[in-house]
């Protein structure tokens, strides 16, 4: 796997991932370093899947209010319960010896990281806070979620599931714990809250136009992540796993450490994607075929003549995509930014849901949604509303 791997560019960031880095602006920096320690879970049913529990969950944890006080003995017990099943992955390539984290998620020896932490890699060693080290093996990955699974053949005693949690029921400013190897420290356990949901970054998988894919449904955590915790486990205060942390932004070109804005996969996408990969070995994501704009600024508003402030505004549609064959329509009409073009249908809603930015569009068809699915999306056209209905596809 790469130190450095690929440039990917949102916006103005600089991402990197763990172990690789990719561009974003301030930087996104997904995590891999020398230290062993990723942790895993056990797998929940999907909604496109019945797949029973391999083992039994481990018990949750009484919540507390504040990691203070009386409720710092949870804290430390919480950690004590779920360190056995947070590993340390080391990865061998051509480049060199890197690490990065994963966690157990069931009593299969199966072990969720991050791709990015395995990319590349010629051989890979786990390591478990016993002690315990065994080689593993990359059964299945999935660029578009930037998650892996390795299998494990170890004693039955090695193996701790950590429970999944549904990571839809996180509120803003919950306390959340980060167990993983920053810097190659293995067991470390830091502290945050939630900063945000559906955020999106760029996936690791290019489209058929030559840009890259979205990931969606990504949690935004100041809880310290640094190099070394990508693949590891970010936990609700019960001790459930709520999601797989991936990467990090910072606004410096040199320093690849924390920088209190950090972002996790969320368990709901695990649950549908991990159980998929290890029985098919590959997950289809929904695909509509749009190139989104949600960020617009006050002036490029009024220059595209929208007569709302919110929504998922559709500079493009992809020629022979689902939304394609729909109807919608995508801006064409020169204004006075060079760039932006008018007359897109504005997206306001998806199923009566309402969308105020692209993230939550995209949140809702990777965690509920699947190709073969037919979505009604309320838009805004001609300073009109109306609905249209769209058969989903699979990400080509």
């Amino acid at each position: 796997m790469k130190k450095l791997s690929s440039i990917l560019v949102i916006g103005m960031a600089l991402i990197s991932i763990l172990a690789c880095q990719f561009s974003i602006s301030p930087r996104v920096v997904m995590r891999t370093q020398p230290s062993p320690t990723p942790a895993a879970y056990t797998p929940a049913p999907t909604a496109t899947r019945d797949f029973p529990l391999l083992q039994e969950p481990v018990p949750t944890l009484q919540p507390f209010a504040s990691p203070s006080g009386a409720d710092e003995n949870r804290l430390a017990a919480l950690y004590e319960r779920i360190n056995p099943g947070v590993v340390s992955i080391q990865v061998n390539s051509e480049q060199g010896v890197a690490q990065g984290s994963g966690f157990v998620f069931d009593g299969l020896g199966h072990i969720v990281t991050n791709y990015h932490v395995v990319e590349e890699g010629l051989n890979y060693e786990v390591d478990f806070p016993s002690g315990y080290k065994v080689r593993g093996e990359v059964v299945a990955f999935d660029l578009d979620s930037d998650l892996a699974v390795i299998k494990v053949n170890v004693p039955a005693e090695e193996l701790f599931p950590l429970p999944l949690g549904d990571s839809d029921l996180l509120r803003i400013g919950e306390a959340v714990v980060a167990i993983g190897n920053p810097f190659g420290l293995d067991s470390t356990i830091t502290l945050g809250i939630v900063s945000a949901k559906g955020r999106t970054l760029t996936s690791l998988r290019a489209s058929p136009n030559g840009g890259l894919f979205s990931a969606g449904d990504l949690i935004q955590t100041d809880a310290a992540i640094n190099p070394g915790n990508s693949g590891g486990p970010l936990l609700n205060l019960n001790g459930e796993v709520v999601g797989v942390n991936r990467a990090i932004q910072t606004n410096s070109m040199f320093e690849n450490s924390n920088s209190g804005v950090g972002f996790a996969v969320s368990s709901n996408i695990v649950k549908r994607v991990v159980p998929v990969l290890i029985a098919d070995g590959e997950y289809d994501y929904p695909y509509l075929g749009i190139n989104s704009r949600d960020d617009l600024s006050l002036s490029e508003i009024e220059e595209l003549s929208l007569p709302n402030r919110s929504g998922a505004y559709m500079v493009n549609v992809v020629s022979g995509s689902p939304a394609d064959d729909a109807g919608m329509i995508g801006g064409s009409i020169e204004t006075n930014i060079p760039g932006l073009n008018a007359g897109g249908d504005l997206i306001i809603a998806i199923d009566g849901r309402p969308v105020r930015v692209f993230g939550e569009l995209l949140s809702y068809l990777m965690t509920e949604k699947s190709p073969g699915e037919t979505v009604i999306l309320t838009i805004i056209r001609d300073n009109e509303q109306k609905e249209v209905a769209v058969t989903l596809g699979k990400r080509p």
